[in-house]
């Protein structure tokens, strides 16, 4: 039976993949069948959970497989799996739409030469496209697992914005995919190329990948017989022996469950048996992986579950906390039980120790990493290190460890490079110092030349610079480290060391001559700022906002007010030097107008030098101006 062929038009996003794909030149071309065969696998995958409710429907064929074959003549390529397969309506949702945000997200960001970046192809979600890369025409036929033979499908399309359907007769389940291939695209006939790739890129996969046996002379047996032959090792790359296992195994596996063109980084292969027995094999990419930038923290995949080689499901929210999102790899228990659900999994006890093995296993790799490998480790902090700040306020039990692990610009560094551990910096502190300073700006250059750590800067006083959004949160659940305390050399009290009876003497004989001057900047200022007082910081500014301990610093202010949130106005503590000449025209100036006008330049300053937005620029360039002239 067969119906009338339905022609219907791509939905917007698909229509813009498809012209990516055929109009862009790739070069990994091949990667189209390490997607139809991740493809097939994932059928054959759906198909064997499926089974385990209702063996009916592998009855007819248990035996699941991906079977290869080329036809020179008729130049056609075709995949094929007895797994799940699709209903009508699946494939319109599946091949017709891309009902995923994220590929959204990223084509709406596409503009210019990025269209032409050759990355792209299987790290979105759209895999089965890249078999345009090669074809001229895709045609599909599927059916339904369970369905009866009239209820297949026959989907096809030459790539141009539109594609048939129709409905088929289907004599077995499972999905077929052929390729028609492009004139200059034959070396994809060639048995021994196919071999090669499949070798390369999919050996891992835990069904037999079956191709026609081949004669002593590498073509096609053809007396009179259609014997297949398995071309893959077919059996779980996490299940091998680790001595049997070579690094190139471990990256195109990597690869392969990635999508990724880059290496791993780094990977970790534990077998833990016991009361509990579970496989782990996790992945440190080398770069963000492409779907993490364009999903938050909660829309994340990465980590597949599966129980006793079966797969069950994306589970990187049961399995690893948010600030280890950017790992990659799968987990296979044998304890759990096959039936299992997101629901049932966030109150089982087993995935608890699981969750904590694959934390702990995720931990021990980057402290090897960063004692073994620095340049690898350089990368992993460019790439995540941001993201693994997180882990400070989310996993308290870990919290020392992961601050091991951070890295951090500082005046005993040479520029903007995040090279300096809490382990560096106490190891070059002085006796008697218990104390770890930093300061936080809105850049490395503003952290670096802060008026609030020139005093501890010409007591060559080392100071952590942090300048990344997420620091001044972060730093906020990390007291101390390793019986350090840490603080922020912009807040509070600042006592960069113990003063003699002399130096007390020194200090109080400043603030007293400076009485006047203080007094008049609090007339000046007013309510704009909650005190004034003379700076044991300053060295060479003029002048300083200082905060609470427990106050939000005014470049994070902004950011969150430019963000909407209502963050609560808090007047700073304005320092001034008083032996810098601005303060000291402040003192001696006799008109009120230039008075007023030095004192608020001066505190414009300031507020300018901790990251603050002027409330009225124009005033302040008009104060400048009279000044000036």
């Amino acid at each position: 039976m067969s119906s009338t062929a339905e022609t219907r038009a791509f939905e917007a996003e698909v229509a813009e993949v498809l012209h990516l794909v055929t109009h862009s030149l790739y070069s990994h071309k091949e990667i189209f069948l390490r997607e139809l065969i991740s493809n097939a696998s994932d059928a054959c995958d759906k198909l064997r959970f499926a089974a385990l409710s209702d063996p009916a429907l592998t009855a007819e064929d248990s035996a699941l497989r991906i079977e290869i074959t080329a036809d020179k003549d008729a130049r056609t390529l075709t995949i094929r799996d007895n797994g799940i397969g699709m209903t009508r309506e699946e494939v319109v949702e599946n091949i017709g739409t891309i009902a995923r945000s994220g590929t959204r997200r990223f084509l709406e960001s596409l503009s210019g030469d990025s269209r032409k970046d050759t990355q792209l192809i299987g790290q979105f979600g759209v895999g089965f496209y890249s078999a345009f890369i090669v074809a001229d025409r895709v045609t599909l036929v599927t059916r339904k697992a369970g369905a009866p033979a009239g209820e297949g499908v026959r989907w096809e399309s030459a790539g141009t914005g539109q594609y048939t359907l129709e409905t088929v007769d289907a004599p077995v389940r499972g999905t077929a995919v052929t390729l028609h291939l492009k004139e200059d695209e034959s070396e994809f006939l060639d048995a021994w190329k196919l071999r090669d790739l499949i070798a390369r890129y999919s050996d891992h996969v835990a069904f037999p990948i079956r191709m026609p046996k081949q004669k002593d002379g590498g073509t096609p047996d053809k007396g009179g017989t259609d014997e297949m032959e398995t071309v893959n090792h077919a059996s779980a790359l996490w299940t091998r022996p680790k001595s049997e296992l070579k690094d190139e195994d471990y990256q195109a596996f990597y690869k392969s469950i990635t999508h990724d063109f880059s290496d791993a980084l780094a990977w970790t292969h534990n077998r833990v048996e016991g009361a509990q027995s579970y496989t782990l094999l996790l992945f440190v990419p080398e770069k963000p992986p492409f779907d993490a930038l364009f999903s938050g923290r909660d829309e994340r995949k990465g980590l597949k579950l599966y129980i006793r080689r079966v797969f069950i499901m994306d589970a990187s929210e049961q399995l690893l906390p948010a600030y280890l999102r950017f790992v990659r790899g799968v987990v296979d228990s044998d304890d759990l039980p096959l039936n299992v659900s997101r629901e049932i999994l966030q109150e089982n006890r087993l995935l608890q120790q699981i969750r904590g093995a694959c934390v702990k296993r995720v931990l021990d790799l980057l402290e090897k990493l960063a004692r073994d490998d620095a340049e690898k480790f350089r990368k992993f902090t460019d790439a995540f290190g941001n993201v693994l700040k997180e882990g400070i306020a989310e996993d308290p039990a870990n919290r020392e460890r992961i601050a091991k692990l951070l890295r951090f610009a500082s005046t005993k560094s040479e520029g903007a490079a995040k090279t300096v551990s809490l382990d560096d910096y106490i190891a070059r502190m002085p006796v008697g110092q218990d104390t770890i300073w930093y300061v936080t700006a809105d850049s490395n250059a503003a952290a670096r030349s802060s008026p609030q750590i020139e005093a501890l800067k010409a007591r060559e006083v080392e100071v952590l610079l942090l300048s990344d959004r997420i620091d001044e949160w972060m730093i906020g659940y990390l007291g101390e480290y390793s019986g350090k305390k840490l603080r922020n050399a912009g807040k509070g009290d600042l006592a960069v060391d113990q003063p003699d009876e002399a130096g007390n003497e020194k200090r109080k004989d400043a603030e007293k001559a400076a009485e006047g001057v203080v007094a008049k900047l609090k007339s000046l200022l007013g309510e704009r700022v909650g005190d004034v007082r003379v700076s044991h910081r300053l060295i060479d500014s003029p002048s300083v906002l200082v905060l609470g301990e427990h106050d939000m610093a005014l470049h994070m202010q902004r950011l969150m007010r430019e963000a909407g949130h209502d963050v609560p106005a808090s007047p700073p503590v304005l320092e001034i030097n008083p032996s810098h000449p601005l303060v000291k025209r402040i003192e001696g100036e006799s008109d009120a107008k230039r008075s007023e006008d030095l004192g608020l330049l001066l505190f414009d300053e300031a507020r300018l030098a901790a990251g603050d937005q002027l409330d009225d620029p124009s005033a302040f360039v008009a104060r400048v101006n009279r000044l000036l002239s």
